[in-house]
């Protein structure tokens, strides 16, 4: 049973006039009859259907311009145009997937969230402004309103990776445990290493004609590899991963945060080799090891002692709202009031019954703004700060430097195994997603 959609095909109008000639006495001409199929041209056509939304081959002709133009600007030869034009519908059918998911369960990043990462986003690359910042990207010849949204898809695709799948995920002390006793045993020195992945996904409940198919694009890929294509640009053209399009550049990684299917296939490479097409529970890999360090992790940091008070931003509370109201705050803690029982009374976080005590904190346990303004306050000092959940009064009680051989152990143990799961279990809930909808290819018909 198909469902219809409702397409609107965009059209212009074509004036034909046409004037005819006489070389005898001159006679009163008769109106022009423009045949109606005359008088429009399409220029836009529908590509794909997805749900009730399409693509048209307009939206995905820019994709293809930005996309051409990010791999030039990296060196990165480009795959045959056919082939790199199935991997991008793919990529903004799976984009439009999720941008419906969240349109229908009210996850939306509003404007004021999207300048305060686009801020951010400037500062990192080292532009004081982001006027400076939005000048060199048009330099570039990139339109600066598409790369707000571009931006705002991937935050609400964040959002719902963290909804979706890794607030969900349950890590036991048993999985832990038996996860550094293989460490353990396995011994040998940390690792690092700088890795390139290829990924061909396995569709949900697929049959075996459909693995197959999977299996054979991979050797596809691994094939044109050992014929001396360049990497980046096989990925470009046959990864279903989200950094197909950077290379399937997955920068350093740190043996423990990798499965060990890929560690086992790893030990055995030079720097420049690729491994075997290999099969996990999501899909058909090949890793290429650019290179390799040992690893160094601290076991000495430094931790804050904080609490805070938060003031979330939404519909109906405004930015100006929530600052101005944490100004207030503030300013009766500066007079003498307890800044506890201000916590319990007017913070709209989970740390409020507390007193809005966050306890010992380590680095990298918060998000970066709130970090970065906590650690400039000395012990006993108050600072505000802005962050994707709203407006923060932190105050620092104390700072220690202490070794956390054991719980750094442990730690890591957990985020390489969330890692990991997390990595497979978004696989699988962006197959669900794809398995649940209607899509309809229609590039074909308009080649």
């Amino acid at each position: 049973m198909y469902r219809t959609a409702a397409i609107a095909l965009i059209y212009c109008t074509t004036l034909i006039a046409a004037l005819p000639a006489c070389a005898a006495a001159p006679v009163q001409a008769s109106p022009t009859v423009i045949d109606p199929q005359q008088q429009v041209a399409v220029i836009d056509s529908v590509v794909a259907v997805v749900n009730d939304d399409v693509i048209t081959r307009m939206e995905l002709d820019d994709r293809l311009r930005m996309v051409v133009h990010q791999l030039q600007k990296q060196g990165t030869p480009l795959p045959a145009p056919e082939v790199l034009e199935k991997q991008i519908l793919e990529r903004m059918i799976t984009d439009m997937l999720q941008a419906q998911f969240a349109k229908e369960n009210g996850v939306r990043v509003d404007d004021t969230q999207l300048d305060l990462a686009i801020t951010r986003i400037a500062q990192q690359n080292n532009f004081p402004s982001v006027a400076e910042f939005r000048a060199k990207l048009e330099a570039d010849g990139v339109d600066f309103k598409k790369f707000r949204e571009e931006i705002r898809s991937e935050i609400i695709s964040t959002r719902l990776r963290e909804r979706e799948v890794e607030s969900k995920l349950v890590i036991s002390d048993t999985e832990v445990d038996s996860y550094l006793a293989n460490k353990k045993n396995m011994g040998g020195a940390e690792e690092e290493f700088y890795l390139a992945h290829i990924l061909v996904v396995i569709p949900e409940q697929a049959s075996a004609e459909k693995i197959q198919a999977a299996r054979d694009k991979a050797e596809q890929a691994l094939s044109q590899l050992k014929a001396g294509a360049d990497f980046a640009q096989v990925a470009a053209g046959y990864s279903d991963a989200k950094d197909a399009l950077k290379g399937g550049d997955l920068g350093w990684r740190p043996s423990d945060r990798l499965p060990p299917l890929f560690t086992g296939e790893l030990q055995k490479l030079q720097p420049g080799q690729t491994t075997a097409v290999l099969r996990s529970p999501n899909g058909f890999h090949i890793l290429k090891l650019v290179e390799r360090r040992s690893g160094s992790a601290p076991v000495v940091i430094t931790q804050t002692h904080a609490r805070h008070i938060l003031i979330k931003t939404s519909e109906i509370v405004s930015e100006n709202e929530a600052k101005n109201r944490l100004m207030k705050i503030m300013r009766r803690i500066e007079g003498g009031a307890d800044f506890a029982e201000q916590a319990r009374r007017f913070s709209q976080d989970g740390s409020a019954q507390q007193g809005g005590d966050l306890d010992w904190l380590s680095p990298g346990q918060t998000v970066p703004e709130f970090e970065e303004t906590m650690n400039k306050l000395q012990p006993g000092t108050i600072g505000m700060v802005q962050t994707q959940f709203g407006w923060h009064l932190i105050q620092v009680l104390e700072r220690r430097n202490t070794d956390v051989s054991e719980q750094q152990q442990r730690q890591q143990a957990r985020m390489a195994i969330g890692t990991f799961k997390s990595d497979e279990q978004y696989q699988d809930w962006l197959r669900q997603l794809r398995d649940r909808a209607f899509i309809e290819y229609r590039l074909e018909e308009n080649q």
